[in-house]
């Protein structure tokens, strides 16, 4: 019997974000060990609220199909809602707990490890790569798969540090089983000599690019079905095209192809570099222009006929609390209660100072306070309001949540990350999408699969804040990058970040 390690330690970071990402925002979220992490990928839910079934919860079904050969060995699962970069005290603590966690479950002969790809940390340069230099510390020539978020950024160091990296192949993502399965796959064949895995990959100064990038809709179709034709061929284990969370502060910021083969290092060669080419021809077909909040609440009022049939969906790009904003933007609220009268509307901001102040007050009471604006000051002014308190509830990963009533608004305050994704956001205070006339999300993709049965029209907005696209063009990087400028091929600087690199010295591994 071989035993396999698994685990996670996984958080998406927005550079730009003034709100660091500590221990307690992962204890809250999603964090386990040993058996109680076994218990949760084998019978699930992996995530509550979230996931029934993950990366892990596919390892294990890897697992499954071999069990008479591999005993998987739990250690941790870290999760984190994406926010500002970790404090380097947090990330060391998750560091620390890992690596011991893996010395303590005994000899293993292989790991799979879940990673986001996109995590800072303050003070810590390529913080995943540390992590997985740690992790190899302990293993020695022991296997080591890792999976990847598709907006991961890679690094040499990163694809020094394992034996195979692979990456979600949807977007928005729905395969997180899938690719942990996949992983699981990689770990156990070359744990038991049926594999011997080989990597390539290539690195493009772009960090914007190929339209709205959802996997099947053009122009991306093409390069996420040429990966999958590659897999179903037998080409390749394994194909990944990475189109990296922008506001990551890395110098060597950008999209990376990788490809995963069973000793020919020639066709994963080959594939890696034929993907590049893709998205690289792909580079001028930009993110779509969104339209500001005046003429998105018109554009709302409009779709009279749509309304009555469901609602508008109203996206907050520039407040994206899934790709790390903080959530306090007050901008498209002040629009909202300014020029939306009459449209039933639900919305969200997080505001921990508000709640705090609201917690004593009794529902069905009038309250006056200021909301938003607290986290992320310099982007956002708080915004005076007059209204009722509706509700209060205690709510995992949102912590405490209050709705007022403002006018034709319904405003959900909460203390934790607003993640407004999903309508459980709304439905678990009371309120039905089928009742409003504009829902406002603060998400980029997912909201699109999850409010399907109520949406019929999704119109993205654009104020100012943390996830404009055009805010990481203020981040510093290791030369040209696209489309901030002009840059007139890949390759030199796809080279030099391929170089090889120096060995790192890690406090004690």
């Amino acid at each position: 019997m071989r035993r396999i390690a698994f685990a996670r330690i996984a958080q998406e970071s927005n550079s730009l974000s003034p709100v660091p990402t500590e221990l307690p925002d992962f204890e809250r979220s999603h964090y386990l060990a040993g058996q109680a992490l076994l218990a949760a990928v084998t019978k699930g839910p992996e995530v509550p609220g979230f996931f029934k079934r993950a990366e892990l919860g596919g390892f294990i079904q890897a697992v499954s199909a071999r069990k008479a050969e591999i005993e998987p060995v739990p250690l941790l699962s870290a999760w984190a809602s994406s926010g500002g970069p970790l404090s380097k005290e947090c990330f060391e603590t998750l560091e620390e707990r890992l690596v011991e966690q893996l010395r303590a479950s005994g000899p293993v002969d292989g790991m799979y490890l879940c990673l986001h790809g996109a995590m800072g940390v303050h003070g810590v340069a390529d913080p995943e790569s540390r992590l997985l230099r740690r992790v190899r510390g302990v293993l020695g020539g022991a296997p080591l798969v890792v999976s990847h978020d598709l907006h991961a950024n890679v690094t040499q160091a990163r694809i020094d540090a394992c034996d195979a990296l692979v990456a979600y192949q949807t977007n928005p993502h729905r395969d997180h089983a899938k690719i942990g399965k996949k992983a699981g796959a990689i770990a156990i064949g070359t744990v038991l000599g049926e594999l011997r895995p080989v990597m390539a990959w290539r690195t493009l100064p772009m960090i914007l690019g190929g339209g709205n990038t959802i996997d099947f809709l053009r122009p991306m179709r093409a390069v996420f079905k040429r990966m999958h034709r590659a897999e179903a061929r037998g080409d390749v284990l394994a194909a990944s095209t990475l189109m990296v969370h922008p506001w990551n502060d890395d110098p060597a910021l950008g999209w990376s192809t990788i490809a995963v083969a069973d000793k020919d290092q020639a066709a994963a060669e080959r594939l890696a570099e034929e993907l590049a080419e893709m998205c690289w021809e792909r580079r001028h077909q930009q993110p779509p222009a969104f339209p500001g909040a005046s003429e998105a609440i018109a554009k709302a009022r409009a779709a009279r006929v749509r309304r009555k049939l469901g609602c508008v969906m109203m996206a907050d790009a520039s407040d994206v609390v899934t790709a790390g904003a903080p959530g306090d933007s007050t901008h498209l609220l002040r629009a909202l209660l300014a020029e939306a009268n009459g449209l039933v509307t639900y919305a969200a901001v997080r505001d921990p100072q508000a709640i705090e102040a609201l917690w004593s007050r009794a529902e069905g009471e009038a309250v006056e306070l200021s909301i938003g604006g607290t986290l992320d000051p310099q982007r956002s002014a708080p915004l005076p309001i007059s209204g009722t308190l509706v509700s209060k509830h205690e709510r995992h990963g949102f912590l405490r949540t209050c709705v007022l009533a403002v006018e034709h608004l319904r405003l959900v305050i909460t203390e934790g990350p607003a993640m407004v994704m999903r309508p459980s956001f709304y439905t678990e205070v009371g309120l039905s999408p089928w009742k409003a006339d504009i829902v406002v999300v603060k998400n980029f993709f997912p909201f699109l699969l999850f409010f399907l049965p109520y949406n019929r029209k999704t119109i993205f907005v654009r104020t100012q804040g943390t996830t404009d696209f055009d805010a990481a063009f203020q981040l510093t990087f290791d030369g040209p990058m696209h489309p901030r400028d002009p840059v007139s091929g890949w390759r030199d600087r796809d080279q030099k970040r391929r170089a090889p690199t120096a060995p790192v010295a890690d406090h004690a591994a």
